[in-house]
């Protein structure tokens, strides 16, 4: 099955001399505008938030954009050096079969060239004894296969159930099937975790049992929350008097809205800390969700409200360049 090219920067909706800084920011607008919370159409949304995060984790990745713009859109003309196939497809390892993922959240074209199955299969066997009398065979365990699957900070949250599709064909007899499966994710699981479906790899020559498939976790980039184990971190903009007088805002938690009171004089960079209102955690507890603040200026003052700045200038004895 051909691979097709994917044009992250088209997803992105950035040049492709885009800086980092234009990369976040696009990220950040299309993913606010397609995660599935805030969507009106959750079906079309889903797929275009899980695109977006695709494109951001290549882009963003210097090594991974590098060579993703080394590839170029000819990147399977014939003239080109020759990749590694992936989607489980790893000719040096002597399989014929090709191995193809639906509903992981990832394209084909990420599975070959970004993905952890890319072109690597456990080259390891079982090796067991074939149980007819006299017989000098082996039974082979069949190779393991290994894909990728994103997994949004909802479905960590409350855990969830996926069907993927597993195609298989084999490029020598033209043959192909393809097999639902139904993926269990875990509440709490973890980047880089892997879910083992057992029995769905290559199949065992010599009455050996088949091998397994493993999906390696990626945690979806959230719009808002950044991952630091089971803590979450989250930004927030404060205007200068409601960091000098204080005030109270709503922050948006992964199970619901919640009142934070910003104490009287919280300097910027400072975190506040939400307890319990991050990741689950193995043993059933919960991390943490801390909120930076980040003090903006109003970028254009009206003429009333810098004289007002003016006086305050005046009065204040706050001296920021004064040791302390």
């Amino acid at each position: 099955m051909p691979v097709a090219f994917r044009d992250y920067y088209k997803v992105l909706e950035v040049p492709r001399d885009a800086t980092e800084a234009d990369i976040r920011k696009a990220f950040r607008k299309l993913a606010l505008r397609y995660h599935p919370d805030v969507a009106t159409d959750k079906a079309t949304a889903d797929a275009r938030f899980k695109e977006v995060n695709e494109a951001n984790e290549v882009l963003s990745d210097p090594e991974k954009r590098r060579r993703y713009d080394q590839l170029g859109e000819h990147w399977d003309k014939p003239e080109r050096p020759t990749h590694s196939a992936g989607a489980g497809y790893n000719p040096a390892a002597g399989s014929a079969q090709d191995f193809h993922f639906g509903g992981t959240g990832f394209s084909d074209f990420f599975e070959t060239f970004f993905g952890s199955g890319s072109g690597s299969q456990s080259s390891e066997f079982g090796r067991t004894r074939n149980p007819r009398p006299g017989s000098e065979r082996f039974a082979q365990r069949g190779r393991d296969i290994e894909g990728d699957i994103l997994v949004t900070l909802e479905e960590v949250f409350l855990g969830a159930t996926r069907i993927i599709t597993l195609q298989r064909s084999d490029p020598r007899t033209g043959q192909s099937s393809t097999q639902n499966l139904r993926v269990k994710i875990p509440v709490g699981v973890r980047q880089a975790q892997r879910i083992r479906l057992a029995g769905k790899g290559h199949e065992g020559e010599g009455g050996g049992e088949p091998g397994d498939l493993f999906l390696r976790v990626r945690l979806a980039t959230h719009p808002e929350f950044a991952v630091r184990g089971a803590d979450l971190f989250y930004e927030l903009d404060v205007a200068p008097w409601e960091a000098v007088l204080g005030t109270t805002v709503q922050i948006r938690t992964l199970d619901g809205t919640v009142s934070l009171k910003v104490p009287a004089g919280t300097a910027a960079g400072q975190q506040l800390r939400l307890r319990h209102k991050g990741l689950p955690e193995s043993d059933g507890t919960r991390g943490h969700l801390f909120v930076g603040i980040s003090v903006q200026v109003p970028p254009d003052p009206t003429p009333q409200e810098r004289a007002l700045w003016e006086e305050m200038a005046r009065q204040s004895t706050f001296d920021p360049r004064k040791p302390s």
